[in-house]
């Protein structure tokens, strides 16, 4: 890059943001060493028309900070991101998405590679049966266009199911952001997708924060991780995957 004598060269530092990264990755233990992390992050946005569509508040930010501190931790990392304005962490490889389609279509082939799934992102449940070629537009006489919805298709169950899930070469973690009954609904989602770990959050309180707090069901019972930023969590979640990974 550019140097302060104006040359071009390799003799320009790093940012000191990313010398500092390196500095905190090279201390962390790695205890994901020799890991493939496949993380998936943001909300899906499915179009009605050319200007419109449907989406949710999810910004990203805890499965951007999920792909930092497995990067950290040791493990290669690839991060699958819906449309969201967020830096790709330092070391982390990206794929950007849209639709919900199109975020099957890349976390089914790169599952196949890796070793841990973790599905982080707020995909939208249903889409538009059909997109329109234009823009509905309001012509005054107050009638409301009339929209028809099919299911998007389940991502996190059609990975949890696949042979490489279930023969345990590819650990999997859902995400439930719910708006109450946070424990009875991350149950029974976990249960649903058969996945061995379902981190729960109330959406509401953390849609775009730079905090959360988590709750984690295993076969076991639960585990409360008290509010904090996203980086601390992702780094307590991180450990916690690397623990049942090693037993």
């Amino acid at each position: 890059g550019e140097q302060a004598c104006g040359e071009t060269g390799d003799g320009r530092m790093l940012e000191p943001d990313e010398l500092l990264y390196d500095l905190i990755r090279f201390f962390t233990p790695k205890v994901l060493a020799g890991q493939h992390v496949l993380v998936s992050a943001g909300p899906t946005f499915e179009a009605i028309d050319p200007v419109r569509g449907l989406t949710n508040l999810s910004s990203g930010k805890m499965g951007f900070a999920i792909a930092r501190a497995a990067h950290e931790a040791g493990a290669q990392v690839t991060l699958v991101a819906g449309p969201v304005g967020l830096p790709t962490p330092r070391g982390v490889g990206r794929v950007n998405v849209k639709s919900a389609l199109n975020m099957q279509k890349s976390l089914d082939h790169l599952a196949q590679a890796a070793t841990v799934f973790v599905s982080a992102a707020a995909v939208a449940d249903w889409r538009p049966a059909q997109m329109l070629d234009q823009k509905i537009k309001k012509d005054g006489s107050g009638e409301v266009p009339t929209l028809s919805f099919v299911e998007n298709p389940d991502i996190l169950a059609g990975i949890a199911s696949s042979e490489r899930a279930r023969n345990g070469a590819l650990y999997c973690v859902g995400f439930a952001a719910e708006s109450h009954d946070l424990l009875a609904h991350a149950q029974a989602k976990r249960a649903r997708k058969g996945v061995p770990l379902l981190v729960g959050n109330i959406g509401p309180d953390t849609f775009g924060q730079d905090d959360n707090a988590l709750l984690l069901v295993d076969a076991h019972g639960t585990l409360e991780l008290p509010r904090a930023s996203k980086l601390v969590l992702a780094r307590q979640l991180i450990a916690e995957i690397a623990r049942r990974l090693q037993s």
